[in-house]
């Protein structure tokens, strides 16, 4: 068994060599320039190889060398070639050679990864350059900071007297939504103006299903043979709402995320046929959306959603102090004519939290989608032409009303 590992180790380490070195020598082909190609790099994997079992100081007095090489490389070849990637690559051959003497699988596979990278060159200029713009990178770099530096910093407990605002968990939150927010533009980018506005629809859904509904509705007013199209787009974009309401759900209280799964499912089913219906109406239709927004998210939105879901959470809690689990449930319904996402934290966060039974908790959850698809409904006759709001409107209570009836159902 130890010969057999060490040969493997050996043998992953020759082919991460020539792997490496392959993808080195086609980047160069050609050049007079000196570069370190298939040979170089095979020979350096053996030698790391072989250092390994020598001792650490063999492998580090190794490792300089290499290093010591490639700076002379650098130096030399400079003028021609002033990147570092080949003088960066080679020591990497090298640590992944020696890493491959204890973990051989892991070490391959991160030799095919550095490899990949090598070969990806221009693509990769041309999507940083020309691709990402700054403001989407900003944004990107804006998530990453919200997700791996701040949320690690909040308390996991509690910062109120009734025990049910906690900071990490209403970051996450703004987390969530930042991140549907950067996977959205991010999808609308890659399909473009092409697929029309269902596409659109389901991914403005993710920013705000009720600005969707006033925003197609004038459309279908203002272009009646849209009205069907428009329609299906402002359903899609209460599909992708609700996705986002059970992430709400499943981040705060994932028992009752669960507990209402097959309820949501059902809800989502009805979205689904009533935007396919709408789409059969108004095939032939060529109509483009707008580009996608320059901005993928906006922190102003997020933390003011949090900020909403912190003062319902309070006032729930208040309310269920005065009037008990129906006192609770019936602010978060309030609150789900305006804002379905708040409420439906409120009703999570308090079910998590054992304030809220689970029974109630399901049944919060369909009275807060009840509660959303009336206020959409009203909005939809007020903005669109009468069609347009009956569609949307039979869509919306057929949600609410498969929910219900699959919440009695597993009851």
């Amino acid at each position: 068994m130890e010969f057999d590992a060490r040969w493997q180790g050996l043998l992953s380490a020759i082919a991460i060599g020539l792997l490496i070195g392959v993808v080195r020598e086609r980047a160069h082909a050609g050049d007079r320039t000196a570069v370190a190609g298939v040979r170089t790099h095979a020979v350096v994997a053996i030698a790391a190889a072989v250092a390994v079992p020598l001792g650490t100081a063999v492998l580090a007095a190794l490792v300089v060398v290499i290093g010591a090489l490639s700076l002379a490389s650098y130096l030399s070849t400079r003028g021609d070639d002033p990147g570092l990637t080949g003088e960066v690559a080679l020591p990497a051959t090298a640590l992944l050679a020696a890493y491959a003497q204890g973990e051989p699988a892991v070490a391959a596979g991160l030799g095919v990864i550095v490899a990949g990278l090598l070969f990806a060159k221009q693509p990769l200029q041309a999507f940083a350059r020309k691709v990402v713009s700054e403001r989407e990178l900003q944004d990107a770099l804006l998530l990453a900071a919200a997700a791996l530096i701040v949320l690690p910093l909040l308390p996991d407990t509690p910062v109120d007297p009734w025990g049910v605002l906690v900071p990490s968990a209403l970051w996450r939150l703004v987390v969530l939504v930042m991140a549907v927010g950067m996977l959205g533009h991010i999808a609308l980018r890659g399909v473009g103006a092409r697929w029309g506005l269902p596409v659109a629809g389901f991914f403005s859904g993710f920013a705000s299903s009720t600005a969707a509904v006033a925003g197609f509705g004038e459309r279908s007013r203002g272009e009646a043979g849209l009205t069907g199209v428009s329609a299906a787009a402002v359903l899609l974009a209460n599909l992708a709402s609700l996705a986002l309401f059970a992430g709400v759900i499943g981040t705060a209280a994932p028992t009752l995320l669960r507990a209402s799964a097959w309820p949501l499912a059902a809800a989502a089913s009805v979205l689904v046929v009533a935007a396919a219906l709408g789409l059969h109406r108004g095939a032939g239709s060529d109509a483009l959306p707008k580009a996608p927004p320059a901005r993928a998210f906006r922190l102003g939105q997020a933390l003011l959603l949090a900020a909403v879901i912190a003062a319902v959470l309070l006032l729930s809690a208040w309310m269920r102090h005065l009037f008990g689990d129906t006192g609770a449930l019936v602010t978060a319904m309030l609150v789900a004519l305006a804002e379905l996402h708040a409420a439906a934290a409120s009703v999570a966060q308090l079910a998590q939290a054992g304030d809220l039974s689970l029974d109630h908790a399901r049944w919060g959850v369909v009275g807060l989608l009840a509660a959303s698809a009336a206020a959409k409904t009203v909005l939809a006759f007020a903005s669109g032409n009468r069609r347009y709001a009956l569609h949307v409107g039979a869509g919306l209570a057929g949600m609410a009303a498969a929910a219900a009836a699959a919440t009695w159902a597993t009851a």
